[in-house]
């Protein structure tokens, strides 16, 4: 790894209530007990558990974030909409932007680049999502589709030292594969020379036994992980192997 924290991003997606909270304990349990290994968890929960979240974690080392925002940083009349700076207020200190399933339900470039100004603007920091289909991957355009994401959704923010690149291929999302270790470590070498040296996160397909193929990416700042998140023995299993 090229930066001091590994980081391990547990994204629940639409998973979880109130009764979730005490599957934090283990974790929270571990993380204390290997402060040595410098490794940097944040759990990315549903919005409606964020300050519940916050409140549990307050004083551990895990911190906690929040999936999406609307795109305008102003209040008003968005029946049902939440941004960023409401997340902020609520204990989120990260939030994810550009996820696939995300893009999937309409967030253009543009949305994206419009919702990483405003959560940079509210004093987030950003998991920014980016990655190919299989289509794009089988016609060799992963780093065109790669840079046109990243000049896209950065388009004129100057500041991106609060922005955490996830590299996550929309195919392998939920499939159980991810690509080669060489084809990992070429896509984070390109990204990281496109962003002057931003920390580059892996996320698709994360689970116990790939993180070992995994841990070998030497360039790789960390890892996204979905629904091997949920499980806080499942959680603990990945962050151990990958430092032992």
């Amino acid at each position: 790894m090229t930066n001091k924290y590994t980081y391990f991003i547990a994204n629940w997606k639409m998973f979880g209530n109130q009764r979730s909270i005490s599957l934090l304990d283990k974790v929270i349990s571990f993380v204390k007990k290997h402060k040595k290994n410098n490794i940097k968890v944040i759990y990315f929960p549903p919005a409606t558990l964020i300050n519940l979240f916050d409140k549990k974690l307050k004083t551990s080392p895990i911190e906690v974030g929040a999936q999406s925002c609307h795109p305008d940083e102003k209040y008003g009349a968005y029946t049902g909409q939440i941004n960023s700076y409401m997340l902020k207020d609520a204990g989120a200190k990260y939030i994810i932007l550009g996820h696939s399933e995300n893009r999937q339900f309409g967030d253009s470039d543009n949305i994206i680049n419009l919702k990483i100004r405003s959560s940079i603007n509210s004093g987030l920091k950003v998991i920014f999502c980016i990655g190919e289909t299989l289509n794009q991957r089988r016609k060799k355009n992963t780093k065109k589709v790669l840079l046109k994401q990243i000049t896209q959704g950065l388009k004129n923010i100057k500041n991106k030292k609060n922005i955490i690149i996830a590299y996550e291929p929309v195919w392998s999302i939920g499939s159980g594969l991810i690509p080669k270790e060489t084809e990992i470590f070429e896509i984070v070498k390109f990204i990281k020379n496109k962003l002057n040296g931003s920390k580059v996160l892996y996320g698709g397909s994360v689970n116990f036994k790939n993180i070992e193929l995994l841990k070998k990416i030497h360039n790789l700042d960390g890892y996204l992980i979905g629904g091997a998140s949920q499980n806080p023995n499942n959680f603990i299993d990945i962050i151990k192997k990958s430092f032992n």
